[in-house]
């Protein structure tokens, strides 16, 4: 029987994590930039960051495997889903995919 006190997981938010191997010839600097002008804003948007891997950690835990961090946090799957098919998203898709050689997403709710 589900806990009427917890919310469906289509009400939770939803941490969206995206890890960005980029091409030998690529900029950091400018898919950050692409970042900040495509994916922000977006309604239902409960956090947005976006960064260079700090390159000055490397424990045996540390991931490497990647050279930008986009997270964003999002009120509700319902949220999710509007911004994966916004044309801004699909837009940065188009623009920024190709300087990639590996992109990995991670969502979780929260």
């Amino acid at each position: 029987m589900p806990d009427a006190t917890q919310p469906s997981p289509e009400d939770r938010p939803l941490a969206h994590s995206v890890y960005f191997r980029l091409n030998e010839d690529a900029s950091p600097e400018e898919l950050i930039a692409a970042c900040r002008d495509y994916l922000t804003g977006h309604p239902g948007t409960l956090h947005f960051s976006v960064g260079q891997r700090a390159e000055q950690y490397q424990r045996a835990v540390n991931d490497e495997g990647f050279d930008v961090a986009l997270v964003l946090v999002f009120e509700s799957d319902r949220a999710h889903d509007a911004y994966q098919a916004s044309d801004r998203h699909k837009q940065f898709l188009a623009e920024q995919l190709p300087n990639c050689m590996q992109v990995r997403v991670f969502d979780s709710y929260g």
